[in-house]
């Protein structure tokens, strides 16, 4: 798809460094065989509970690699989008070695994936479709050679043994579509925003998941508690993005100390040293 739009002008030819790319494309597969090998070890609850943990790790590499700072009303709002959605999902909790591990992996390499699209977009200057036009047939590539291999070491069975028929296959071509456009809102969103405001946002996936499961599946996935759980993620999310767009909300420690270091000398501080994220 990019290609033919990059055919067709709509995307202007960029270069991408091979270290970065590769950087990039080892953190992508990790986060998608570390998710799906933790959801099949662990129990949903405790697959909830490390999909929750992510909003910490990437406010930690804002913190570390971009000196971002959280103005306190920023925090409040996470920790209740975190609140209300381990009200909504978050059941049976069990866990053992090997699912530990491979959730740690999960949940570090999407971290790092998401912080990487903001990080590339960034200083690389790659519009969405043209980070995704450089990863994606790297990505794609890499797991069509090691996938099968992994398939079977881990599950003991081997893909060319499955029974491709029509309906499979109808739902496989619908996944990969509907997949294409989850790439490119994941890109475009951590371009325009950060990883952390992804994943606020993302959560909001997990509740409407659960309302298209009580209008398809009936009342048996929603009852007092699972609403109750909706309304305070909903009610984080807009204390996230009030708190985070106010002016001190999120932005970079490197600017807060030059400007008191400004301040302390009497030099004037100028309009366009702005850093607000």
């Amino acid at each position: 798809m990019t290609v033919v739009l990059r055919w067709l002008g709509y995307i202007q030819p960029s270069h991408l460094p091979l270290p970065e790319l590769l950087k990039f494309v080892l953190f992508a597969n990790f986060s998608i065989v570390g998710m799906n090998v933790s959801l099949m070890w662990n129990s949903v609850g405790f697959y909830q509970i490390a999909k929750l943990s992510m909003i910490p790790v990437s406010c930690l590499l804002e913190v570390v690699f971009d000196k971002i700072r959280y103005s306190r009303d920023t925090k409040l709002g996470i920790v209740v989008v975190l609140l209300g959605v381990a009200v909504c999902t978050v059941t049976d909790v069990s866990v053992n070695a090997k699912g530990f591990i491979a959730a740690f992996i999960a949940v570090w390499s999407t971290s790092l994936q998401q912080y990487y699209v903001h990080y590339l977009q960034r200083n690389y200057s790659l519009s969405s479709f043209n980070l995704l036009g450089h990863t994606a047939p790297v990505q794609a590539a890499s797991l069509l050679l090691l996938g099968p291999f992994l398939d079977y070491w881990l599950t003991n069975k081997r893909v060319d043994a499955f029974d491709f028929n029509i309906p499979s296959m109808v739902f496989i071509i619908l996944s990969c579509t509907i997949a294409v456009g989850t790439n490119l809102s994941q890109f475009i969103c951590i371009g325009r925003f950060t990883a952390v405001s992804f994943q606020v946002l993302g959560h909001m996936k997990t509740i409407l998941v659960l309302i298209l499961g009580f209008l398809f599946f009936g009342r048996e996935g929603l009852n007092l508690q699972v609403v109750f759980g909706m309304i305070i993620a909903v009610f984080g999310m807009i204390l996230y993005g009030k708190a985070s767009s106010k002016p001190g909300g999120k932005e970079r420690r490197s600017h807060s100390i030059s400007r008191s270091s400004q301040q302390k000398h009497g030099l004037s501080e100028p309009s366009e040293v702005d850093e607000k994220v």
